[in-house]
């Protein structure tokens, strides 16, 4: 995530409560789609970690998994899981071309402020290879504010996103939404979306 150290604090602080609130998401069917979209053999990158939930249950089925995150202990949790290979890194560092099979944003990106989305999303299309996998969720909703818990969020329309997506150089093809409530309690209404690169 971007250096935004409301946010980063927020997460070391509560990085054990966060592991057990998202535990439940080994058994996504998002997630479950998504792996099954790959070769059992795929190179993924988990972009903003947490504390490698995802990350654990892809490694499990033999992908090779770069687990990146912003927050050090999420890291810590993360690198914990067998298989999963965690380091510390925020949006733009993430380099290379054609280097990955999938790209796992699942809730990370949305803690980036909007100006710098284009960008992000410009550098992970570069990364992943040509017709590769890849999977975003955010928060639905208008414009850019902090959580009751300090956190900063911005929120995109599913349109918006998708159009972001497509100028990219994505090609989305489907999306799944909900609402669910996060860390601070809040209930808040999310968009899935898959697409190709």
């Amino acid at each position: 995530m971007s250096r935004d150290d409301e946010t980063l604090n927020v997460y070391a602080e509560k990085a054990d409560e966060y592991f057990e609130m998202v535990r439940k998401e080994a058994n996504s069917p998002i997630l479950k789609t998504f792996i099954g979209g790959l070769p059992k053999s795929a190179h993924v990158l988990d972009l903003g970690c947490g504390p490698g939930v995802s990350s654990a249950v892809m490694a499990d089925v033999g992908m090779t998994v770069d687990a990146t995150d912003a927050v050090p202990e999420m890291v810590a949790l993360a690198d914990a899981h067998p298989g999963v290979s965690a380091r510390v890194a925020r949006f733009e560092d993430i380099e290379g071309t054609d280097k990955y099979d999938g790209i796992w944003a699942n809730f990370s990106l949305l803690h980036a402020p909007k100006a710098e989305m284009p960008g992000h999303l410009a550098r992970l299309r570069k990364a992943l290879k040509p017709g590769g996998l890849f999977h975003i969720g955010l928060k639905t909703g208008e414009g850019e504010h902090r959580d009751t818990i300090g956190r900063f969020y911005a929120y995109y329309t599913e349109e918006e996103l998708s159009d972001l997506l497509r100028d990219a150089g994505f090609t989305p093809f489907s999306s799944v939404t909900g609402t669910e409530p996060g860390l601070s309690g809040e209930v808040a209404p999310w968009v899935c979306i898959a697409a190709h690169g």
